[in-house]
């Protein structure tokens, strides 16, 4: 099995806008990875410059340790955010059109459009036209046109909008059948709750650049360590004096706070000194909180 997808230190700049800065990360075999970041990040413009369709400034994109090239790119398996189907053909001929396009016979394309048709649940609606489908069902079919060809990599930008929870759950489905072939995949996504659940790794960018990446245990591990805190007397403003400790949010009667790690006793103290301590239990982030904090740290740097 080989290395996977490999994105070492990409830039790319448009007229005067520096969209990408040493951009890199890895899509291993059989993971699958989630790549996250605000509307502008820099997420479209990189899988295109994987695929081909936009030139990199500098740095390297290599499949299996070699620079990715045509033959590869071929065998790319992408679904573009913004939908690239005919919507006035029928959905078995347009797959089975898209399958002799990517270089099947015509019997073996019709014999795979067909597959993927009864496996993303589209039988009754082989015969209708695109234009007359669900958006969720339009974007079955847009994976389906994605896998015809039996690809040895997956890039899917945004292929959960929008859809109904039953789509979802076909489309992740399908996702990790691919990884467990040993196929890498990256996909992006605004939705985070869904990238926790499905992703072995995910990427952060923000402006152009990485500045996360790792599995949601190790993020949270590396994150600032937050406790709920419940004690009567407390309010707004009462860890002024603990350095290197903030309120995060006020909920339920409690508060959530986040510190550097090693302060557990002097929160707990000044607590304690308010009024009597009703709850004081660690917090582990989701990835939405881990996604906002290194954003904003990010941010924060770079102002």
């Amino acid at each position: 099995m080989g290395t996977g997808l490999e994105i070492d230190g990409i830039g790319k700049t448009f007229g005067d806008t520096r969209v990408l800065s040493e951009v890199g990360f890895r899509v291993p075999t059989g993971r699958i990875v989630g790549f996250v970041g605000n509307n502008g990040a820099g997420k479209s413009t990189t899988m295109r410059i994987v695929l081909g369709l936009t030139a990199l400034d500098e740095g390297e994109v290599r499949y299996d340790g070699r620079p990715i090239g045509v033959p590869v790119r071929k065998r790319i398996g992408y679904m573009p955010e913004e939908r690239g189907l005919y919507p006035r053909m029928r959905v078995l001929e347009q797959l089975s059109y898209l399958g002799r396009l990517s270089g099947h016979g015509r019997t073996e394309a019709t014999a795979a459009a067909g597959r993927w048709v009864e496996r993303l649940g589209l039988e009754k609606l082989a015969g209708a036209r695109l234009s007359e489908l669900s958006l969720g069902n339009q974007q079955r079919v847009q994976l389906a046109a994605a896998l015809l060809h039996d690809p040895w990599l997956l890039i899917l930008d945004e292929p959960f909008s929008g859809l109904d929870p039953s789509a979802v759950g076909v489309m992740s489905d399908v996702l990790r059948e691919q990884a467990a072939l040993g196929r890498p995949v990256l996909f992006s996504s605004h939705q985070l709750d869904l990238v926790e659940r499905l992703c072995d790794q995910v990427v952060i960018i923000s402006g152009g650049r990485i500045v996360a990446d790792g599995t949601v245990a190790a993020l949270r591990d590396g994150a600032p360590v937050r406790h709920r805190v419940v004690a009567d007397g407390l309010a707004p403003g009462w860890t002024h004096g603990l350095p290197g400790v903030s309120e995060l949010a006020w909920q339920d009667g409690g508060c959530l706070v986040a510190s550097a790690g090693g302060q557990e006793q002097q929160i707990l103290a000044a607590a304690q000194s308010i009024g009597p301590v009703r709850e004081f239990t660690p917090v582990r982030p989701d990835l939405t909180e881990l996604y906002r904090d290194v954003v904003n740290s990010d941010d924060a740097d770079r102002d």
